[in-house]
C-alpha cells in the first residue's frame, strides 16, 4: 500500500523520539553515582552482606564547606592620618606623622605614655610604640640627622650601656614659637642614616630593635623643644597628627589647693561603644607641660563623640562628660569636688613688651 506523506513524516518522528530516548537513558546511566547504580552481588558473599550490609561512600558532585563562626577579632584599625602639618586652631601643633608604617601599630602603648613612672621611679619622657623586631622606623618630619648610633643619652659615641641603645635624632626644618624642634627614635636594631643627612617625612631611618634599657622590641619616640636634651621633652601625643575624624583629649586635673594630681588613673568611656580607655596623669619629675595647655593628662586617637571621664580620688568617684571633636584637641580643667570647666586656656601673654621707637625730627636738605 502506498504511504501518504503524513504517514511517512509520522514514522520519521517516531524513529527520532526512540533515538533521543535511548541517548538520554545512556547519559543518565553514565552520570549515576556508584550509590545509585546497581551493583552485582559477588559470589559466595550474599549471606555475609545480608548479615552486615557493606557501606558505599559516595562523594557529592558539588560540596560547600563553611568555616565555623569564631570570636569577633579585636581590630586596632585607625583611619588615615590628617596631612601634616595639621592645626585647626592657632594653638594646635600636629606637625609630625607616625614613626611607624601605616600597616603596623603606630599608636602609643597605653601603659607607656609620656609622664608615666617606670624603672624605679624614672619618669617616661616619650611614648613607646609596640612593634615587631625589624619593623621600619620612619622620620616623623623633614629635617637633618644630628645623631645616629649609640650613646645618645650619655653623649659618648657607641656607648653600649647607653639606656637609649641605638638611636637617631633629627633637627627638623621647622620649629615652634621661634624654638627648634627635635625628634628622637630609640632602641633600634639598625641605623640607616648618618649625621648630617637630610631626610623627608616618612623616609626609613632604621629598624625597630631592643637595644638599650628595654624589656622587649619597641620604638621609643620623643619630641623635644628648644634644646635636644633629656629635660626638654614634650608629650608626643600633642604633636602627632591624629587619624581623620578622631581627636585628642587634653586635661589639667588638680586638687582644691591647686596642686596637680600625680600618677592618677583616669577612665575615658565612649558613650557610643562603651569602650574604656585608661590614662594616667603625669608624674612629678622631668615632665614639661605644653606651653599653652599646661596639662597633666593627654589621651590621643579618640574617635569623635561623647565620652564620660571618671576617676577615684579621696574615696569618691568623680565624673563628667566631654565631647571629642574631629581633628582637634578637646581641653578641660577639673578641680576636685566638682569644678569642671570645658573652656580653652587663656591666651598666653607676651614675655616682653616691644619698645616703640621715639620719633626724631630729620632735617631735610
Amino acid at each position: 500500500m502506498k504511504q501518504t506523506k503524513r504517514q511517512i513524516r509520522n514514522t520519521q518522528y517516531a524513529t527520532l523520539i526512540t533515538v533521543y530516548c535511548s541517548l538520554i537513558t545512556v547519559l543518565l546511566a553514565s552520570c549515576m553515582t556508584p550509590s545509585l547504580a546497581a551493583e552485582p552481588t559477588p559470589p559466595f558473599a550474599a549471606a555475609r552482606e545480608t548479615a552486615t550490609p557493606r557501606e558505599v561512600q559516595t562523594e557529592a558532585p558539588m560540596r560547600f564547606v563553611l568555616p565555623s563562626p569564631g570570636a569577633e577579632p579585636v581590630s586596632g584599625w585607625r583611619p588615615p592620618l590628617y596631612p601634616i602639618p595639621w592645626a585647626v586652631t592657632s594653638y594646635d601643633h600636629f606637625y609630625f606623622t607616625r614613626p611607624n608604617p601605616a600597616d603596623q601599630v603606630n599608636w602609643p602603648q597605653p601603659d607607656y605614655r609620656y609622664g608615666g613612672v617606670f624603672f624605679a621611679n624614672e619618669v617616661h619622657t616619650g611614648v613607646d610604640i609596640d612593634a615587631f623586631l625589624g619593623t621600619p622606623v620612619l622620620a616623623a618630619g623633614s629635617g637633618t640627622v644630628v645623631w645616629a648610633g649609640g650613646g645618645f643619652y650619655t653623649g659618648v659615641v657607641d656607648n653600649t650601656t647607653d639606656p637609649y641603645g641605638l638611636a637617631v635624632s633629627i633637627r627638623h626644618d621647622f620649629g615652634y614659637q621661634g624654638k627648634p624642634l627635635f625628634t628622637l627614635y630609640a632602641h633600634m636594631s639598625q641605623v640607616d642614616v648618618t649625621v648630617g643627612q637630610h631626610v623627608e617625612a616618612g623616609e626609613q631611618i632604621g629598624l625597630v630593635g631592643e637595644t638599650g634599657k628595654t624589656t622587649g622590641p619597641h620604638l621609643h619616640f620623643e619630641v623635644r623643644l628648644g634644646e635636644n636634651l633629656y629635660h626638654h621633652t614634650l608629650n608626643p601625643e600633642l604633636w602627632l597628627s591624629p587619624p581623620q575624624g578622631w581627636g585628642v583629649l587634653v586635661g589639667r586635673l588638680h586638687q582644691y589647693n591647686g596642686l596637680l594630681l600625680e600618677s592618677t588613673n583616669v577612665r575615658v568611656i565612649s558613650d557610643e561603644t562603651g569602650v574604656i580607655r585608661v590614662v594616667r596623669t603625669y608624674g612629678s619629675q622631668t615632665i614639661n607641660p605644653d606651653p599653652y595647655y599646661q596639662e597633666n593628662m593627654v589621651l590621643s586617637d579618640l574617635p569623635a563623640g561623647l565620652y564620660q571621664v571618671s576617676m577615684v580620688y579621696d574615696g569618691r568617684d568623680h565624673r563628667f562628660w566631654v565631647e571629642i571633636l574631629p581633628g582637634q584637641a578637646t581641653y578641660f580643667t577639673y578641680t576636685m569636688y566638682g569644678d569642671f570647666k570645658l573652656i580653652p586656656p587663656p591666651t598666653p601673654a607676651l614675655d616682653f613688651v616691644p619698645m616703640t621707637p621715639t620719633p626724631t625730627a630729620t632735617r631735610r636738605p
